[in-house]
């Protein structure tokens, strides 16, 4: 089996995250006041009572506001007390309450944070072509802790394929969580064990990443990613459904890829059924993505066709902390 295509598959491994969740937020109808009742009797208005009362009058009217949260923010009416007139009610009255503040609903959390939980693992069957035959097993991990991120991916082939070929191949970014997302540091791989020159070097200060492989230097814009780290910065992404584009390090080379949302899908894998999101993003070759919308945009099926056309695809089998 080709090493180029096998490194060309585990360039395709992603891990994803992001969920939303939306509070209820209680808009409870404060009860009617008790009626009011006072006899009135003749006695002077206090002049305190006639500025109240003229403030009440001559007061702009607010404007109109929804029923319910109109209901929650009316001050409850104070009673006369009997022999009373309704002047000195009046004056009882409170200055009306401004409305509690609501909590924004929380859709998402804070930009500097991950999207995903601070550690955890998805693991993958990797197959060749649309025949179904086994030829590899992948799995990602993936640790934040105080700022930072470190990711890794690891595929080796299986079954007979390892037999007539044994392949192992080893991912890695690590670098820190922005507002903007992930910002990675650095990209290495390894083959059976040992260093290749396929890294990557960011300098975010300079805006520039090196290229190990050729020592070639790119400008790159606050988002840039490598091969690994751009498939969490997904999660990140407020409007992936609308499309993206972000600049991408392999080590190998460095490009403008454009994500593209062909739809929500229902898949069903070894680790579960799924709702998806459907991407693509097409360069010499094609890598697809199907993230689960309701497990943090994990990628739980991935699909990468070469440029002369064979493909190998990713399935999940485990999805765990």
């Amino acid at each position: 089996m080709p090493v180029a295509l096998l490194a060309a598959l585990i360039g395709s491994l992603s891990l994803h995250a992001a969920a939303l969740f939306l509070p209820d937020i209680d808009l409870s109808v404060a009860p009617e006041p008790p009626p009011l009742t006072a006899e009135l009797k003749p006695l002077p208005k206090p002049p305190e009572a006639e500025v109240e009362v003229k403030k009440a009058v001559d007061a702009p009217h607010p404007r109109p506001r929804p029923k319910a949260a109109k209901a929650e923010s009316a001050p409850a009416v104070v009673q006369a007390p009997a022999g009373e007139p309704q002047a000195v009610a009046a004056q009882a009255l409170p200055e009306a309450a401004p409305a509690p503040k609501e909590e924004p609903p929380a859709v998402l959390p804070p930009a500097d944070e991950p999207r995903l939980p601070s550690n955890g693992h998805i693991r993958f069957v990797v197959y060749r072509g649309n025949q179904g035959f086994e030829v590899g097993r992948a799995e990602h991990v993936w640790a934040f802790s105080e700022g930072s991120y470190r990711l890794t991916a690891v595929t080796e082939t299986a079954g007979l394929a390892a037999l007539f070929k044994p392949v192992r191949i080893e991912l890695e970014s690590r670098g820190k969580v922005t507002a903007q997302g992930l910002q990675p540091e650095r990209f290495s791989t390894r083959r059976n064990g040992a260093e290749t020159n396929e890294n990557a070097d960011f300098d975010w200060p300079a805006h520039q990443v090196t290229l190990a492989r050729d020592g070639s230097h790119h400008d790159v814009r606050d988002g840039a990613q490598d091969l690994l780290s751009f498939h969490y910065q997904l999660g990140y992404l407020a409007r992936l459904v609308d499309g993206a584009t972000m600049g991408v390090a392999s080590g190998k080379k460095f490009e403008r890829y454009h994500f593209d949302a062909a739809g929500e899908e229902e898949i069903t894998t070894p680790a579960g059924p799924f709702r998806t999101l459907h991407v693509r993003v097409q360069t010499d070759s094609t890598t697809e993505l199907w993230l689960a919308l309701d497990r943090y945009m994990l990628p739980v099926k991935i699909r990468y066709t070469d440029r002369k056309g064979e493909s190998f695809e990713q399935v999940a089998t485990e999805l765990g902390n």
